[in-house]
C-alpha cells in the first residue's frame, strides 16, 4: 500500500469513528471506550512525562469567538497553570478532521480518568467555517459528542472575525471551488494542526497526521504542567 493510500485509509476510518462517536452519543448510547488511539496514529511508545522539554515554539494572542451557545466565549479563557489543546475543523469536512476530532475524544475520555490533570486543561474545537458551522450546529456536534470534561465548541460571526485567528496560529485554510458540480459545496484545503497551548499564550507543540497520538498529548500535557 502506497503513503498516500495508507493516509486516506487512516482518514476514512477516522470518519467513521467520529460519526459514530457523535451519532451514538446523540442517542444517549455513546462509546464509553474509545479506541486507545486514533487510526493512522503512529506505532511508537512516546517518552515519560518530564523526560524532555517542549520550548515554546511561537506565540498567540486571546480573542473572542462565539460559544456553542451564540454567546461571546474567550478562545483560550485559561487560568495561571492551565493548557489548552486546541484543534480547527470544519463541520463538512470528510478526512482530516474527523480525525482531529476523534483524537479530542478520545483524549477527553483520558482526562475524566485523571481528575487532577483534567482540572488543568481545556480543550477546544474551532470552526475554519463560520457561514456554515453557526452556533447551533457547534452545539449539535458538542451534544453528539458528549463531553466529559472541559471540551468547548467555537466558532465566528463571519470570515473577517476568523482570519486573524488563522494568522496569529500559523493555520493554513484556503476554500477551493467544488470540482463538477456547482450544487456541491466549496472544500477547505488545510494541513490538519492541533495546537497545545499554554496560560501565557505560548505553544509548546504542534500536531499533524502523523504525530496525532492521544497517548503524546497526554505525556505532553503532564510535561508542560509539571513545569509549574
Amino acid at each position: 500500500m502506497t503513503p498516500r493510500a495508507a493516509a486516506r485509509r487512516a482518514a476514512i476510518a477516522a470518519l467513521a469513528a467520529a460519526a459514530a462517536f457523535a451519532g451514538g452519543s446523540a442517542s444517549g448510547h455513546g462509546d464509553e471506550h474509545p479506541p486507545a488511539q486514533p487510526p493512522g496514529s503512529p506505532r511508537f511508545e512516546p517518552p515519560p512525562p518530564g523526560s524532555y522539554a517542549l520550548p515554546p515554539i511561537q506565540r498567540v494572542s486571546e480573542a473572542r469567538l462565539l460559544g456553542s451557545d451564540g454567546e461571546p466565549a474567550p478562545l483560550l479563557g485559561l487560568g495561571s497553570g492551565e493548557v489548552a489543546v486546541i484543534s480547527f475543523v470544519y463541520l463538512s469536512c470528510g478526512e482530516a478532521c474527523p480525525l482531529a476530532t476523534a483524537t479530542l475524544h478520545s483524549l477527553d475520555a483520558d482526562l475524566a480518568a485523571d481528575p487532577d490533570l483534567a482540572r488543568r486543561v481545556q480543550l477546544v474545537t474551532i470552526s475554519f467555517d463560520p457561514v456554515r458551522d453557526t452556533p447551533e450546529a457547534m452545539a449539535r456536534l458538542e451534544r453528539g459528542l458528549h463531553p466529559k470534561g472541559r471540551w468547548r465548541f467555537l466558532t465566528a460571526r463571519d470570515a473577517q472575525q476568523i482570519a486573524p485567528v488563522l494568522a496569529d496560529f500559523g493555520q493554513d485554510a484556503v476554500w477551493l471551488p467544488s470540482e463538477g458540480d456547482a450544487a456541491a459545496p466549496d472544500r477547505l484545503r488545510h494541513v490538519l494542526k492541533v495546537f497545545l497551548v499554554d496560560d501565557t499564550g505560548a505553544v509548546r507543540n504542534i500536531y499533524s497526521t502523523g504525530l496525532l497520538d492521544r497517548r503524546l498529548l497526554v505525556n505532553d500535557l503532564k510535561t508542560v504542567l509539571g513545569e509549574n
